[in-house]
């Protein structure tokens, strides 16, 4: 545990000496703070198809996603970086519930980090194996989280060939937040065949993160003054 939480506070206290300008190959970019929440880890493996586990795609794809980020000059931080459970390092709720333990930990980080965006990437499952193609949840009461849900369903469906549509997360405990723009991205369908291959191919995956670093990028190039974090969220 101690490695891990070296490894946070590194990242922390690159956050706090990196110049106000961050310069990447071909362009410059204000830095802008963002957590990739990758789902599940550790004994909570979430939803799964045989011996293929939802939380071993989320943690590929994140890790893709923060290299894209990474590459053009953004600062971003992965809230997981191997298979363990956030549930572990929650040493000061004293919730019984392992469950409840990590999302607090996952909602503890956004709000000790205070980030401009927060995505939370996962895979989904239906009975119905025909259901197929990405589903992003948002923030129901906050614009900028529906926007970046917008774009990032619109991205993903050009990479799928869907055509879908964000969905109101009421009910999901890290868009219960007021701290910034969040979104769930249920990537896929595990129990789609189709959707199942693009989820476990690395050469999909990529393709994945990519579509997702591209709504990211086009949500931040819109007006980069909106979505500066609202350290003020958690005092009121």
């Amino acid at each position: 545990m101690w490695k891990r939480s070296y490894v946070l506070y590194s990242l922390v206290l690159l956050l706090l000496i990196i110049p106000q300008k961050a310069i990447a190959i071909d362009s410059i970019h204000i830095p802008i703070q963002i957590i990739i929440d990758a789902g599940h880890g550790g004994i909570d493996g979430g939803t799964s198809y045989n011996n293929i586990l939802e939380k071993e795609i989320n943690l590929q794809v994140a890790k893709l996603l923060y290299q894209e980020l990474q590459q053009k000059g953004y600062v971003a931080i992965l809230n997981r970086t191997g298979d363990y459970a956030l549930s572990d390092e929650n040493e000061w709720l004293g919730s019984r519930s392992r469950h409840i333990r990590d999302l607090a930990q996952r909602r503890h980080l956004v709000k000790e980090l205070h980030p401009t965006i927060l995505v939370s990437l996962h895979v989904n499952w239906s009975k119905n194996s025909s259901a197929n193609g990405p589903v992003v949840l948002y923030q129901s009461k906050n614009n900028q989280s529906y926007t970046l849900a917008q774009m990032i369903q619109h991205s993903l469906d050009g990479f799928f060939k869907t055509k879908g549509v964000p969905y109101p997360g009421n009910t999901y405990y890290l868009l219960k937040q007021n701290v910034c723009p969040a979104v769930i991205v249920e990537m896929g369908f595990i129990s789609n065949s189709r959707d199942r291959h693009y989820l476990t191919s690395p050469e999909h995956q990529k393709k994945i993160a990519q579509s997702i670093f591209t709504a990211i990028e086009e949500y931040i190039l819109l007006d980069p003054g909106k979505i500066l974090p609202n350290k003020e969220a958690f005092r009121k």
